[in-house]
């Protein structure tokens, strides 16, 4: 059994779902082909094929329709088996995540292959479908449209200084519009999409000269010609939206070699080199910093307005901005898989998924075109054979109606608003893997979170000093002493306190660690022990005013730490993970909007009840990966649509299991793998913000929806009883279909 391979092309010159579905409609008819996958916004086509296939036939094919088509890459994937399909079955389909390898993108193209793919697909330069990179005047689509404006002004002009050539002249403005447009109909055609837009308006340009509407049918196509550019504008401003997150990342990158620094190309950097980063610039890959302090504003990347400060061992992120220190950094991924590469991959694959209602609207619109031209046939035949009408007057409204019946603004009504969404939800950081997971995330109704590095930072700080003998500077002080050079967790909170406060701590002498218990050690003459409570009431009785105390700290869900000096209760530290600062508010606005909240967490119970209690949600605890699994299972049995939010490995089973899977701040690999969601910076307030997303994204389509029916039906009403006629047909296909498309792009206006 052969091998099912991967080939990914970049498609220039898709403007909307039509071209989309012309190409997907082509390729999979080819031998060999199992999947195709068409992204308008990405310009990419990703084919699943066999070994059977011809790739530059494909690429010769899809040219063939007025596309600029060349190989990105291939890659071979696994054996020949069921065709995955992204566009289908439930959200959590991992083959949709497997097929679409890291190693499958631009970043690794291969020159080779795309030489090759070039050569047998030749640019169509002068094609009325190239790329639309640059001003819209420069693109082929542009130079075509005021072509043919200035042939319609042209044969005005003669129409009107010799009117016996009127006709003529028309006609030649007219096939200066028609003929690329005609050529683009019987490729669609012969590629099996005989009902197309093109084919539509080219049945109307010969009919409407038929019945001598020559000057009629110029202008009209003319009007076809421009609102497809005002296509191409938008879809170009859609793209950019997304490509502009690829051009935070530098272009060059200051490496640190054997002490001396170079200026080195910033795709080159691999893990493990070392680069220095300048006072305002923007740092050129993901890293942790080796030396050096800054305030990093990752605004760009996660939409954090403040800055973040940073020091040694933390990390730092490709496109994110040094503020006023100098760092010498440590690269931790390839320009391929940085912070902005992984984010683009992940829009780039979710676009080219297609929504539930993605899916019924082209359904739908397989039958609904070819009864538009059934409609418009009956229009036009019935009147005058049946009731003795006029044939040129009938013909004209069947006309008029076949092209009021195009569907292009009812079938980018939903992938313009998703394309839309995804970008608008990236550049805050917010990933959503596909149309499906988008569309279903509005109707959420129950929120499973995760504690440790979800709802709380994911580290313990110092919360309370309780001084009984000795100041709480010298509790901190020494307690600081034990345990430094320590890196477990308390020992780092303590650590990180004194240096917050300022305060500056001894060197302890013949320190020592008690498993389990704590840590001893000698300041100057005195003999110190610094631990749990009970290995400290081995060493000193603690009174019933310290013990009360302290269970009042534990009570709260705190660590404590009591400090020993000379066989005598000293004092004691309290420690907890404490709530991200957003979380209570966060999980309030989700009440608020009718959406139940529960923690399910590993924690004991007393830990997490008070954490619970803090953040008014309720409590699951001590829990196994498996329980938090059945957990979210046992929820969808009772009819719930719940979303599971998580960080680590442990979570992975659960975010599987759950409707929507949401994978929150850096996380593991295995957990952003696992999740339909992700959520960069980490902050709870953006689980509402994903499904806020969801539900704008699912009203504008709506809105879509309800424009490109209404003015149909509202035009071909008025076409009947003779109000209006082609002119205001085309209005009313090209108008629905710029006004669904500058619709959706509200949605890129991106909320704070």
């Amino acid at each position: 059994m052969g091998a099912l391979q991967q080939t990914r092309f970049q498609v220039s010159g898709m403007d909307c779902a039509s071209c989309a579905s012309k190409i997907d409609t082509a390729v999979r008819r080819l031998p060999g082909v199992s999947d195709v996958a068409v992204s308008v916004t990405t310009q990419a086509m990703t084919v699943h094929h066999d070994e059977t296939t011809d790739l530059p036939a494909l690429a010769r094919k899809v040219s063939g329709l007025g596309y600029e088509t060349v190989v990105a890459n291939r890659v071979a994937t696994k054996p020949l088996a069921q065709p995955s399909t992204c566009c289908g079955g439930h959200a959590h389909d991992d083959s949709h995540h497997d097929d679409h390898a890291h190693g499958d993108h631009d970043h690794g193209r291969n020159p080779a292959a795309a030489k090759a793919a070039a050569a047998a697909s030749p640019g169509l330069h002068g094609h009325d479908h190239g790329p639309m990179s640059g001003p819209w005047w420069a693109s082929d689509k542009g130079r075509l449209t005021l072509l043919c404006g200035g042939a319609l002004v042209a044969a005005y002009a003669v129409g009107h200084l010799f009117p016996q050539f009127a006709s003529e002249a028309f006609l030649v403005a007219l096939l200066v519009g028609l003929v690329p447009i005609g050529r683009r109909a019987i490729m669609a055609a012969l590629a099996g999409t005989p009902f197309s837009i093109e084919m539509l308006m080219t049945i109307a340009a010969i009919g409407a000269v038929v019945i001598d509407a020559g000057e009629e049918a110029a202008a009209v196509v003319f009007l076809f010609l421009v609102g497809e550019l005002l296509e191409g504008v938008a879809a170009s401003r859609a793209r950019r939206s997304i490509q502009a997150l690829s051009d935070l990342v530098p272009k060059t990158a200051f490496l640190d070699d054997n002490g001396a620094t170079r200026e080195v190309p910033a795709d080159t950097l691999v893990p493990g080199n070392i680069i220095r980063i300048r006072p305002g610039d923007r740092i050129p890959a993901d890293g942790d910093i080796i030396s050096g302090e800054s305030a990093i504003d990752e605004a760009p990347v996660t939409g954090e307005s403040v800055p973040v400060r940073k020091t040694v061992n933390d990390a730092v992120f490709a496109g994110t901005v040094n503020g006023e220190g100098v760092l010498r950094v440590t690269v931790t991924a390839a320009a391929a898989d940085n912070t902005i590469a992984r984010v683009v991959r992940l829009v780039e694959e979710a676009q080219e998924a297609k929504a539930p209602t993605e899916r019924f609207i082209d359904r739908f619109s397989r039958y609904y075109t070819p009864g538009v031209v059934v409609v418009a046939a009956l229009v036009a035949i019935l009147p005058p054979l049946l009731a003795g009408g006029s044939w040129s007057e009938w013909v004209y409204k069947g006309l008029a109606i076949l092209l009021i019946g195009c569907p292009c603004a009812l079938v980018i009504s939903t992938p313009a608003a998703i394309a839309a969404s995804l970008s608008a939800g990236a550049r805050r950081g917010l990933l959503v893997k596909g149309g499906a997971v988008l569309e279903k995330l509005g109707t959420v109704d129950t929120v499973a979170f995760d504690k440790t590095g979800t709802l709380t930072e994911g580290r313990p700080v110092v919360t309370d000093i309780i001084a009984f003998t000795v100041e709480k500077s010298d509790v901190l002080r020494l307690a600081a002493a034990l345990d430094a050079g320590s890196s477990h967790p308390l020992a780092l909170a303590i650590l990180a306190r004194a240096e917050a406060d300022g305060i500056a701590y001894p060197a302890a002498e013949a320190s020592s660690a008690l498993g389990g218990k704590g840590v001893t050690g000698m300041v100057g003459q005195q003999k110190l022990f610094f631990g749990s409570p009970r290995a400290a009431s081995e060493i000193a009785a603690l009174s019933a005013e310290q013990s009360g105390a302290i269970q009042l700290l534990n009570d709260d869900g705190k660590t404590v730490s009591v400090l020993v000096i000379d066989a005598q209760v000293a004092g004691a530290i309290a420690m907890r993970d404490e709530p991200r600062k957003d979380a209570r508010q966060a999980l309030a606005a989700l009440k608020a909007g009718g959406i139940r909240t529960v923690m399910l967490t590993g924690d004991n119970s007393r830990v997490a009840e008070a954490v619970g209690r803090d953040l008014g949600i309720d409590v699951r605890a001590e829990l196994m990966p498996e329980d938090k699994q059945t957990i979210v299972r046992e929820l969808k049995a009772e009819g719930a649509i719940v979303a599971k939010v998580g960080d680590g490995i442990n979570d992975a089973p659960a975010l599987a299991a759950a409707d929507i899977g949401i994978a929150i701040g850096g996380g593991t690999d295995v957990a952003l793998e696992t999740a339909d969601a992700a959520i960069l910076h980490g902050r709870i307030a953006d689980v509402a913000a994903l499904i806020d997303l969801s539900k704008r994204c699912m009203a504008n389509i709506r809105q879509n929806i309800a424009v490109a029916l209404g003015l149909k039906a509202v035009f071909l009403v008025t076409t009947v009883v003779g109000i209006t006629g082609l002119w205001p047909a085309i209005l009313a296909d090209t108008g629905a279909t710029v006004l669904v498309t500058i619709n959706a792009l509200r949605l890129l206006r991106v909320r704070a």
